[in-house]
Formats: structure tokens, sequence, C-alpha cells
């Protein structure tokens, strides 16, 4: 198997697989008919990665309504854009979206050029504009919305694959790290970092976002970053954490007491997040509001007298990006459909003793069951010291 591509802290390694960039062009190219528009400006590079496989720091895709597709980067990448995407034209420019904006006014006759508002600083929206006034003058930039983002959201089956892996990798390496025992006394940074070197040595291409080991009184923040705080006995131990496969990422989050039993308010909580993140499990079903997801886990431990200590979304896509589309939160909007995959992470928070989060990666299936991606055990385990 060949590999190509590079994306700051990101794996290099994605497959030739030009016939899935071609379908997901294809499918993007139905969406700009239907919107009536004669091309669009894809300049979100992880947007760009996904329709022709090239990751990068610097690319521009150009995609017709009629299918022709253009791809601008720069040098750097000059090799392993023509490795990857060897269907599509490649323009090799410094700056590379101006150059694809004068190609769509002056070589595709674009009377209406879709751009990703959203992505683009109004620098370079000014630039752009520029370039087709300088051109031609006559294009008309609209704008394209998420577009690329909601097809990224039902995954094909490679796509299932690497995230199926990326998830495996991650749960052992914590089972692993959960076997080696050695806890106490050992700081969080130092948790942390022996999980990613154990993620690494399980085939991960790279660390899907910076690990978080909250222990104590940390396991109360969110999203806790480790310090030197040593764990100790009779500690809650957080620990969210994942890999990256082929560009895929896993997100995963269990926790544990170290070396004790565990207090009654410790089991109290503990409990309760267990069954909202059953809860929330069960309600991913085809056609289920993305908002009714996270109702189904929030009624549980708003029941259980815990409503104010639970305070982000129960869920959220994961796929190139370890967040995107769709959001799983209480101000949610769209349905769940087959193939999508997302996380379910309900919590309980208590500032200054302690908090619990339950998170897993599942694939929503049409069968009405989700594919349980992060298999390992949810159970409350007391860690070897």
């Amino acid at each position: 198997m060949e590999w190509a591509g590079d994306l700051a802290g990101h794996s290099n390694r994605r497959p030739k697989l030009p016939e899935i960039h071609v379908d997901r062009r294809a499918r993007l190219a139905e969406l700009l008919t239907y919107d009536k528009l004669d091309a669009a400006l894809v300049t979100n590079l992880t947007n760009v990665h996904y329709l022709t496989g090239l990751a990068s720091s610097n690319a521009a895709l150009l995609l017709t309504a009629d299918g022709a597709a253009t791809l601008a980067t720069d040098g750097r990448y000059a090799t392993a854009a023509a490795d990857v995407a060897a269907d599509v034209e490649l323009v090799i420019e410094r700056h590379v979206a101006p150059a694809l904006a004068v190609r769509a006014a002056a070589g595709t006759t674009a009377a209406r050029l879709g751009v990703e508002e959203h992505h683009l600083t109004l620098e370079s929206w000014k630039s752009i504009r520029r370039a087709l006034d300088e051109a031609d003058g006559s294009t008309e930039l609209v704008d394209l919305g998420r577009a690329v983002e909601k097809l990224r959201t039902t995954k094909d089956d490679t796509e299932i694959e690497a995230l199926t892996e990326a998830c495996a990798i991650s749960c052992r390496a914590l089972e692993d790290l959960y076997a080696a025992g050695r806890f106490v006394g050992r700081t969080e940074k130092e948790v942390a970092l022996d999980l990613e070197r154990r993620m690494y040595a399980h085939g991960a291409d790279g660390i899907a976002f910076e690990t978080i080991v909250a222990a104590g009184e940390n396991s109360a923040i969110p999203h806790h970053r480790p310090v030197d705080r040593q764990i100790a006995k009779g500690d809650l131990l957080k620990i969210d954490f994942g890999a990256i496969y082929r560009g895929y990422h896993a997100d995963c989050t269990r926790t544990s007491v170290v070396a004790a039993e565990p207090a009654d308010w410790q089991r109290e909580i503990y409990d309760i997040v267990q069954a909202a993140q059953r809860a929330g499990r069960q309600a991913l079903v085809v056609g289920e509001d993305c908002l009714g997801v996270d109702t189904a886990s929030r009624s549980v431990i708003d029941a259980g007298g815990y409503a104010d200590q639970f305070g982000h979304g129960t869920g959220h896509g994961v796929g190139l990006q370890v967040h995107e589309a769709p959001t799983l939160g209480y101000s949610a909007t769209g349905t769940l459909a087959d193939r999508m995959t997302v996380t379910v992470e309900p919590g309980i928070y208590l500032p200054g003793r302690g908090g619990v989060r339950i998170e897993d990666t599942l694939v929503v299936r049409a069968a009405g069951v989700p594919d349980l991606l992060t298999p390992t055990t949810k159970d409350l385990l007391v860690l070897d010291a």
C-alpha cells in the first residue's frame, strides 16, 4: 500500500483510493446543480482532504457542477498531490485560492461561484473578489455553506474501517496502561505521555488531541490539561484520549478510582453518568433528532439532581476532525442518519471534589443498534497503585 499527504499535527498516511474521492466530488457536484451554482471553491483544508485525498497546509479545490476538478497546492505537496489525486487537474501556485478564483472566472465561465464563507477570513474573501474582478468581474460569490461538512457526516466503508482501527488502537493502549498499574505518585503529565506512547506502540499515526488526564479535584474540569499534580490514593482519574489512524480520529473517555474502594459520592455520580450514557447510546436511532440524544442523557442527570453539573453537550461527530458535525447538544439541529459516527459523553463535575465522564465513539446504523467502536469496559474500575 502506498501512502502520501501531509498535514501538520496529523498522519501523513492515506491510501490511494481515487474512486472514493471521485464519488465524494460527484455528490458535491450534485449539490451545486441543485443550488444552481456553476462551481465551488473549497478552501477548508479538511474538506480538500476529504474530496481529493491530499492532506496539506496549503491547498484549494475548484469543482464545477459538471464534475471537473482542479486542485491547487504549492511545491511542497506537488508529489503527494500527483500521487493521491492523479485524476484531478493540478495547479502548483504559492497562493492557491486567488489562483483558482481566476480560473473559475476565466476558465470555467462560472457565473455563480460558491465559497466557504464560514472558513474564509475577510482578507481571503476580498482577495478572491479582487482576483475575480481582475479576470472578468461578472462572477457572483455565493455562500456554499457547510455543504462538504454535511457530506462528511455519513461515513463510507473506508472511513468506518479507519475509525474502527483508531478506536481499537486507543482502547488497547488504555487497557495496557491500566494493566501496568503504577498510578499513585505519578503526575498527570507522566500518565498522559505514557498513554500516548502506548497508542503509538499499537499503531497510531498520531494523537487525536491533547490527552486529558485529570486526577482528584482536577477531574471536575471538563477539559483539564495535565499538570504536575501527583495522583493519589482514592482519586477519581478521568482520562479522555484518542489515536489517529489514516487521518481519522478516535475519542474515548473513561473514569476510574485509584487504589481504593470508591467513596459513596464517587459511586453515586458514576452510576448516574453511566445510566445517562447508556440512555444516550440507546437514542442513537436513524431519524432521531440530534437534540433528542442530548435530552435522553441529560434527563437522567437532571433526575439524579445534578442538572447544574453537566454543562456541555452530550456528543459530536468524529472523523477527519475530532469534533465535527453533527452536534448532539442542547442547541442541536437535524436528525441522525445511517453511518453517522458520533460520541456520547455525558458527565457530572463537582468543583473542588471531582468529576466523571464516560464517552464512547459509535456508528449509527439503519438496523437500529449502533456499532460500538470503543468497547473498553465502562465498569467503575479500581486501579492498582
